[in-house]
């Protein structure tokens, strides 16, 4: 019915506008922000670059509301870099974003922790610090809870990317975030929600679900398959589905090439392989 096009055709045009005006806003904060001297706004503002290059590519190939959705999805995140950046730079962060489920459920670094991991050190931090310049602002991660926070290596980007956890990644995780039963991990309690409801997924897909799926070696769900609760918060704000994969980070940007450092943090880290 005629009704029924136009009603399309106008969901469309505000998905459109919607997506839009993030992506400017994003855009504007990236053009006005000076160029951050220490690393950890160096990085942030490298990592909201990144979610404006690929909201544009988003917004140029967007088609459906949904699609549009994600490109909103994907400025938001940018934006939640910038405030990081203003963080760092000792600058007001501005107004307060959307809220995201994911974000909730998984918490944020309430203190410093750092922990060893085949000979190699790393720190997650509530605060912007030389040693932990990765921010990540907190969501569901194929499944994993990952905190707000800044980190010294982005170690949870093998997923992003890949799709799954390696094996490296995983004891990373596991390492960090292991105290959260006895209260001293240093996370808040929205960190607890996301372990649990993991876990819960965990033993649904290890009893029978989707033909058991744990990956290799019973690694937390290697194949990412936890549906909608692994996406960035089903309301929409920074990322209603998630899809990092989905997403394209820079359309094939791929984080500078898809390999964190030679493709192994490090050389020969090789993050479980990818």
């Amino acid at each position: 019915m005629w009704w029924s096009r136009r009603r399309k055709a106008r969901e469309l045009a505000d998905a459109r506008e919607e997506a839009l005006r993030w992506y400017e806003r994003l855009g504007g904060q990236i053009a006005n922000l000076p160029p951050g001297i220490d690393p950890a706004t160096k990085q942030a503002l490298v990592d909201a670059s990144e979610r404006y290059n690929a909201a544009g590519g988003q917004m140029d190939r967007a088609e459906t509301p949904k699609q549009f959705e994600l490109a909103r999805e994907t400025a938001l995140e940018g934006l939640a870099y910038i405030r990081a950046a203003r963080t760092a730079m000792g600058l007001d962060p501005g107004p307060e974003l959307p809220p995201l489920a994911g974000q909730r459920a998984a918490g944020r670094i309430t203190r410093e922790r750092e922990v060893e991991v085949q000979g190699r050190q790393y720190k997650a931090s509530p605060q912007p610090a030389a040693d932990a310049p990765y921010y990540y602002p907190g969501g569901m991660v194929q499944g994993r809870p990952v905190p707000t926070g800044w980190y010294s290596e982005p170690w949870w980007k093998t997923a992003l990317v890949a799709g799954a956890w390696g094996v490296g990644s995983l004891l990373v995780f596991d390492a960090l975030f292991g105290g959260f039963h006895d209260g001293g991990g240093g996370y808040d309690a929205g960190f607890q929600d996301g372990v649990e409801h993991a876990e819960a997924h965990d033993g649904a897909d290890a009893s029978g679900g989707d033909g058991g799926d744990q990956g290799a070696s019973g690694d937390y769900g290697a194949s990412g398959d936890y549906g909608a609760s692994g996406d960035y918060g089903a309301s929409g704000d920074y990322g209603a589905s998630g899809d990092y994969g989905a997403a394209d980070y820079g359309g094939g940007g791929d984080y500078g090439g898809g390999d964190f450092g030679g493709g192994d943090f490090g050389g020969g880290g090789d993050f479980g392989g990818f």
